[in-house]
């Protein structure tokens, strides 16, 4: 029987690594994804499987859908679709620029690699700002019951959010906290927290329904810049939907305090197909 990609549920790994792959026309898709299934276990490495591949060999997949492009007051969120998207995860950067080689070479010439993007645990579970990440995070059958489909699948939505830290430092320390609704220090829920909060904008249990996701979020850094790489798998994607949408204040007007130092600049989803005996079980 087909189980979730093991991956997906696994606690944060040291190390990851990002790439994100576009189609190629005129090229035989079928066989990139074959190449895939020999490559990808589900657990090293999750692969998340876009729309354009799917339509090229006549499947669909209900719920994936494209990533709508939002905008609210002065605030907008993009939308980057691409055909492949996958998520290496292991504790040795050199293993993991190798097993990115080796899944590039194999993926072509369907597929083109575009992106590549390292990733890395900080501290305990923290982003760059230094608060902690995912807090709220289902856990258990919750979790399987918030990310994966009946058929052992998943559907992932995944942002890449750059941070500007001269912004961020200029905020003083006490308001900091207002703008996430935590302390930093203790990582406690503030009560007079502002409606801004992120905390108050994203709160789960708040939505009708609930929009519970599984966050596999990680700070991300290159030579130049630095943020977070978001990462939420759902079993649909209505909740992370709702919950980007109360973000850039289409709910009530009132947008996120962390578009006040941080932006998305990537917006993409993807179709988390199960494994069956360590094989992704794709429709070919």
């Amino acid at each position: 029987m087909p189980t979730p990609q093991p991956g997906i549920l696994q606690p944060l790994p040291p190390l990851s690594r990002y790439l994100v792959f576009a189609l190629e026309p005129d090229t035989d898709v079928a066989a990139g994804l074959k190449a895939l299934v020999e490559l990808v276990d589900g657990d090293a490495t999750v692969a998340g499987i876009g729309e354009a591949p799917l339509s090229a060999i006549g499947r669909s997949v209900p719920g994936l859908r494209p990533f709508p492009p939002l905008a609210g007051p002065g605030v907008s969120i993009p939308s980057t679709p691409a055909a492949l998207w996958l998520w290496l995860r292991g504790n040795d950067r050199g293993e993991l620029l190798l097993r990115g080689r080796r899944i590039e070479q194999a993926m072509a010439p369907a597929f083109r690699l575009v992106e590549t993007w390292d990733g890395f645990k900080h501290g305990s579970g923290r982003d760059l700002t230094g608060y902690e990440d995912g807090t709220e995070n289902p856990e258990g059958e919750e979790a399987v019951a918030a990310a994966i489909a009946a058929d052992g699948s998943s559907l992932v939505a995944v942002q890449r959010w750059e941070h500007n830290f001269s912004r961020f430092e200029a905020i003083q320390p006490e308001e900091r906290d207002h703008c996430i609704g935590r302390r930093r220090s203790d990582n406690e829920e503030l009560d007079d927290a502002p409606e801004s909060a992120h905390v108050k904008r994203t709160a789960q249990e708040s939505f009708d329904p609930e929009a519970f996701v599984v966050r596999r979020s990680m700070p991300w850094a290159d030579a130049s810049a630095a943020g977070l790489m978001f990462v939420a798998f759902g079993h649909s994607l209505d909740a992370f939907e709702a919950q980007m949408r109360r973000m850039v204040g289409l709910d009530d007007g009132i947008v996120d305090a962390l578009f006040r130092f941080t932006r998305p600049l990537s917006g993409a989803y993807f179709w988390c197909p199960p494994v069956k005996g360590g094989k992704l079980q794709l429709p070919l």
